[in-house]
């Protein structure tokens, strides 16, 4: 077998890797590469294979930089099929078309600019009706249940942990008189989060094929951000103020609105208003409420506890309308709103903090990284000035920052995961991750006794076994 890393190798987006085995080939992934404009659209535009000759392919999760190129593969030519768990194939399509509006809209703004130089006019990446002839072609398959994509390969996919429907990609392989499992991590949960199973540990593994964004970190206990955001929240609600979180809107959303039920059922939080306001996030709600059989054990005794969903109670309301989401504004009482996007870019959260960043009774909560150069990133580092819409605003609401929501495994999950298979495994392949991550890790994995470890570029063909 041959791997071919064309995307996610030493970085932690677009990822896309090729499997030649037995005479066909076999994607893993089919992410959007998200960088600086002119260079993410010629990384995404042209695949370094032929769409029409890819046998299947296989999805871990629905997140962009894993399932955001699919509508541009099926648009060169890919029709076979697209495995992944059901629950994937749901919040995939919602998102790849999200992502299809928001490149046209992008383009149809820099063709304004381009026109009134006289320049010709640019083409999205992908269009919404492109996203839409995706959905036919993925195929639910449940957790634990073997299938064949090519021949001579059985595969499984198990819970991962990080996501909705997210999975683990194992592959049992038959090739050339020789058999070996290889193993493809995803992106790795954590455990204890909010809502989802952790993560299922590797078993038996020859080849490990691992994601290693927090590489060179921890991460702090769930149940201590728990408590920190209860803490925020009460001390908001207490001076009169408002909560503005700017979150991502699959599965950082999700988590939330949960947290805040918990608390409410055990009375810790007052029983104000709490919205959540981004039409992404509100779709990908009901699709969490469609899969409730993938909620943890201690999700499913709550809600028979409480006799109501975890992700619909009393106090909670999904915003649809744009003129609901304006209404807040013009309001003054305590309220809780989780709006889109998560790094406070683009989306309605715009809005909400131009109309409150100068209250000091307010407090904008960061619960998630923020990248260079984002507004997110200047509110986490206390900017007392900030730009929203072209005007300047005076940064007088409390900002807090609360780590330890991260869907992503620190490093010492993602120690005891590579542990896990240690006896027969023979190789480690680290992916999504920046270098000092994985520089990091991979120390932690020599000190551990663990086998060689390799961090392929992008570009890089590697042949098992």
């Amino acid at each position: 077998m041959r791997i071919h890393f064309l995307g996610a190798a030493q970085t932690v987006t677009g990822a896309q890797f090729l499997l030649e085995v037995n005479e066909h080939a076999l994607l893993l992934e089919c992410g959007l590469y998200q960088g600086r404009r002119e260079e993410s659209y010629r990384r995404n535009l042209a695949f370094a294979f032929n769409p029409r000759r890819i046998s299947a392919a296989i999805l871990s999760h629905a997140h962009i930089d894993h399932s955001g190129n699919l509508p541009n593969l099926v648009k060169q030519g890919y029709n076979g099929p697209i495995y992944t768990t059901s629950a994937t194939a749901a919040l995939a399509d919602i998102m790849i078309r999200d992502s299809a509006h928001v490149l046209e809209a992008d383009v149809n703004y820099v063709n304004k600019k381009r026109r009134k130089r006289g320049e010709p006019p640019l083409e999205p990446l992908y269009t919404i009706a492109d996203a839409e002839r995706v959905a036919p072609l993925f195929r639910g398959i449940p957790y634990q249940q073997p299938f064949e994509p090519v021949p001579g390969v059985q595969a499984t996919l198990v819970d991962a942990g990080h996501i909705l429907g997210s999975a683990a990609i194992v592959l049992d392989i038959e090739e050339n008189g020789q058999r070996f499992r290889f193993w493809f991590s995803g992106d790795i949960g954590r455990e204890r989060l909010p809502l989802l199973r952790d993560p299922v540990l590797p078993e038996a593994v020859d080849y490990l094929m691992m994601e290693c964004t927090y590489g060179d970190r921890p991460h702090h206990d769930p149940e201590e951000a728990y408590q920190r955001l209860r803490e925020v929240t009460l001390r908001t609600l207490e001076r009169g103020g408002k909560v503005i979180i700017p979150a991502f809107a699959v599965g950082r959303t999700q988590e939330l609105v949960y947290c805040y039920n918990r608390m409410l059922q055990a009375g810790e939080i007052p029983p104000v208003p709490i919205y959540v306001d981004s039409p992404l996030a509100v779709a990908a709600s009901r699709i969490f409420q469609q899969f409730t059989d993938l909620f943890d054990e201690e999700t499913r005794a709550f809600v028979q506890t409480g006799g109501h969903p975890a992700l619909n109670y009393p106090q909670l309301h999904y915003v649809q309308s744009v003129e609901e989401s304006r209404a807040l504004n013009d309001r003054t009482d305590p309220m809780i709103i989780i709006s889109a996007s998560g790094m406070a870019e683009a989306g309605r959260i715009l809005h909400h903090l131009k109309h409150n960043i100068q209250n000091p009774r307010n407090t904008v909560l960061i619960v998630s990284w923020q990248a260079p150069d984002t507004l997110g990133r200047r509110l986490a580092e206390g900017a007392p000035v900030v730009r929203i819409f072209g005007e300047l605003f005076d940064r007088r609401a409390e900002v807090v920052t609360i780590d330890g929501f991260s869907a992503h495994a620190g490093q010492d999950m993602l120690l005891r995961y590579a542990q896990a298979s240690r006896v027969g495994l023979r190789q480690i392949i680290l992916v999504h991750g920046e270098a000092p991550a994985a520089e990091a890790l991979q120390e932690k994995m020599r000190q551990a006794g663990l086998p060689s470890t390799i961090y392929p570029a992008r570009g890089e063909v590697l042949s098992l076994p």
